[in-house]
């Protein structure tokens, strides 16, 4: 396109002979613009640099429905099980069980140290990060009590725990090491070294991904074999992660955008536009929505299916959000969890 831009201007400059400047400027500005624009193949005029979608209208967080209010706060890293949601309770150095069935809370169980990072479940056991303490506590899913605590540093509570392939997961150092632990002796069997400032860690019986600041990566680990397998460049300031259509969501801490990154091809899809105002939110993934909160934004939902923000919820609250039970728990307020039926959520629309 710039090489037939120059041929025609020259080619033109001759007509112009004698015609004066405004001749060969009103050849140079169509040029100039043709650079900007082309023809796509059915002949339809396209911009090169396409604005980013338009933003949803917001809705009234407060028009909700909960089908269930919970006495706790839902901080990033709650885990569920498959009867319960467990929530870190990290003014009160505690855990807290809600039963998914009747949505009540059972006393709450003292760790001794703030939680942090994400809870994880594995051979029985919730696994307590307690980053303060360089240790992690295993809470017994049936006794309700701390069974052990093992030696075992966390480098940042931004979600760095995750359990597959009957092991536990955590970046131990923040130069860039990954540490695969073994429940049967609650020590590191293995190691994989990754981008420096590793921030989360999500992972399957496939793979383990873990985000790094350092570099903007996402680390691809095969946790068969220990090895890194794949880097793969996203957004600034990777933070928090979500698995879902195949695909490894990353809200992206520097400019609250989410990269999609697709888990076969370990590349990048599509980056979501969402806004500064989400950055140091939460992220979460199922119910057919990629789910985002952060206070006073307390839902962001995006269609998987079109990539797009299709609903944005503003008001008090927010800052956590899990999708667990057929439900959507999304902090509320101090000390409040909501437990909401996704199919209210969908079904809003703005005033």
């Amino acid at each position: 396109m710039a090489a037939g831009c120059i041929h025609a201007f020259i080619a033109t400059a001759v007509l112009c002979n004698g015609m004066g400047g405004r001749c060969r400027a009103a050849v140079l500005g169509l040029c100039t613009a043709a650079v900007f624009w082309w023809s796509s193949p059915d002949g339809q005029a396209q911009n090169a640099s396409p604005a980013a979608p338009r933003q949803p209208a917001p809705i009234e967080f407060a028009r909700l429905k909960p089908d269930a209010v919970i006495p706790f706060q839902l901080e990033p890293g709650a885990a569920a099980t498959a009867d319960a949601l467990w929530l870190p309770q990290r003014a009160g150095k505690t855990v807290v069980r809600v039963d998914a069935k009747s949505n009540e809370a059972d006393a709450p169980v003292p760790v001794g140290h703030a939680p942090c990072a994400s809870l994880t479940t594995l051979s029985g056991s919730l696994w307590v990060p307690l980053c303060e303490a360089g240790r992690v506590a295993r809470v017994d899913l049936k006794a309700g009590n701390v069974s052990a605590s093992a030696p075992l540093p966390v480098t940042t509570p931004s979600g760095s725990i995750a359990a597959a392939v009957g092991s536990v997961w955590l970046a131990t150092e923040a130069k860039g090491v990954v540490s695969r632990v073994d429940p049967d002796t609650n020590a590191p069997v293995a190691e994989a070294y990754v981008a420096r400032n590793p921030s989360a860690i999500i992972a399957t019986d496939e793979a383990v991904w873990v985000t790094s600041e350092e570099g903007d990566l996402l680390t691809r680990i095969d946790p068969h074999t220990n090895a890194v397998v794949a880097t793969v460049k996203v957004g600034p300031r990777p933070g928090r992660l979500a698995l879902s259509e195949g695909a490894v969501w990353i809200l992206n801490r520097g400019d609250g955008s989410v990269s999609r990154v697709d888990g076969k091809t370990n590349k990048v899809i599509t980056s979501v536009a969402i806004g500064a105002d989400v950055a140091a939110g939460d992220i979460a993934a199922g119910e057919g929505s990629v789910w985002i909160s952060a206070p006073g934004v307390p839902i962001v939902r995006i269609d998987p299916v079109t990539n797009r923000v299709v609903q944005r919820f503003t008001g008090a609250g927010g800052g956590a959000i899990v999708i667990a039970h057929g439900s959507v728990w999304v902090a509320a307020g101090p000390s409040i969890t909501w437990r909401v039926d996704p199919r209210l959520i969908a079904a809003m629309r703005p005033d």
